[in-house]
């Protein structure tokens, strides 16, 4: 049975081959969210089992056991700050309720021109999406969630705005492994627009008389969401009275690459205490980028808050340099 369904997820990531590689808007939303998730190679779409399920599969925070925080910071690439915070309240035994910011910033830029290179000019960009979700378990094994999303993107004094949806679901088989899917950053297409692209224009130069101060407006094209589909399956190997070993694998379908796997590892000791954490991302992506993955996880308890996690992830990169992240974890 379980070759069979890895079987299923690889011939998935070879249908329909495409290469439209920066052809999306808004492609931090393609950044991965919480060090856990991202230690494991982004095979977390049926574990989904902190805040930032929110990201990966929001049916997942249906499943959690408790009220929990989560907040992730990310030194990016290029000294790109990416930050993700999740909030998750249950409201009944079944229901669950969640809200996310994600963001990314950066310092100010000096503005350059042709044949001007010095302008003591300066221009800010950054990029944010805050969500709200709703999970729900219909059954004791069947969970499906929601999240909405609202999106903005900034670039000096031009912007565009948008709105997109997520919708995920996790099922508990009776064979003991868990799968989930999920389809993230459905929505309209986004266009930047701002008071930079309006310039003067002379429609008749050549002509006396006619007005010389008409407003034209340069047309940006609009782009598609980093559409993408996500399919996957993990299970739970108990080791005596030494620890836990969860293994994942994920199948990837984007919009705007070739499709992919991947696959992650996380081995628990010490009483769910101390996590060990490895994957790797990206199988079979056309040009692939993000290569493996490591990371370390400790679960503390204390008095007065159910859990206290610190996870650490690195994500070894093929050429732009490695990227650390951290993710601090509270459950009440």
């Amino acid at each position: 049975m379980f070759k069979k369904l890895i079987i299923l997820l690889i011939i998935t990531t070879s249908l329909y081959p495409v290469d439209k590689t920066g052809t999306t808007a808004a492609k931090f939303l393609s950044i991965g969210a919480g060090a856990k998730a991202v230690s494991m190679g982004g095979a977390f779409t049926s574990i989904a089992n902190d805040p930032s399920a929110m990201y990966w599969n929001p049916a997942g925070i249906a499943t959690l056991k408790s009220n929990a925080l989560l907040v992730n910071h990310t030194n990016w690439l290029a000294d790109i700050s990416y930050d993700y915070v999740g909030v998750v309240i249950q409201t009944t035994p079944s229901t669950t309720l969640g809200v996310n910011l994600t963001a990314i910033t950066m310092g100010e830029m000096e503005i350059t021109r042709y044949d001007n290179e010095n302008t003591g000019e300066t221009f800010k960009a950054a990029s944010w999406a805050f969500g709200v979700t709703f999970a729900t378990r219909l059954t004791d094994r069947f969970s499906i969630g929601f999240n909405g999303k609202l999106l903005r993107e900034i670039i000096a004094n031009e912007s565009a705005s948008g709105i997109a949806m997520d919708v995920g679901t996790l099922f508990d088989t009776p064979f003991g492994f868990r799968l989930g899917a999920s389809i993230s950053n459905f929505g309209p297409k986004m266009q930047m627009d701002g008071p930079d692209l309006l310039y003067p224009i002379n429609l008749l130069p050549n002509m006396h008389g006619d007005n010389e101060s008409v407003v034209g407006e340069i047309d940006t094209d609009k782009f598609d969401l980093p559409l993408i589909l996500r399919v996957g399956v993990s299970d739970d190997i108990t080791v005596g009275n030494i620890g836990r070993i969860t293994w994942a694998i994920d199948a990837n379908h984007p919009n705007d690459n070739t499709e992919y796997i991947n696959v992650g590892i996380e081995i628990a000791l010490l009483n769910e205490m101390v996590f060990i954490r490895g994957g790797s991302k990206g199988i079979y992506m056309k040009d692939r980028e993000e290569d493996y993955t490591v990371g370390l996880g400790i679960n503390y308890p204390i008095s007065g808050i159910s859990d206290l996690t610190i996870d650490y992830a690195f994500e070894l990169m093929n050429h732009l340099g490695n990227v650390h992240k951290f993710t601090l974890g509270i459950s009440f």
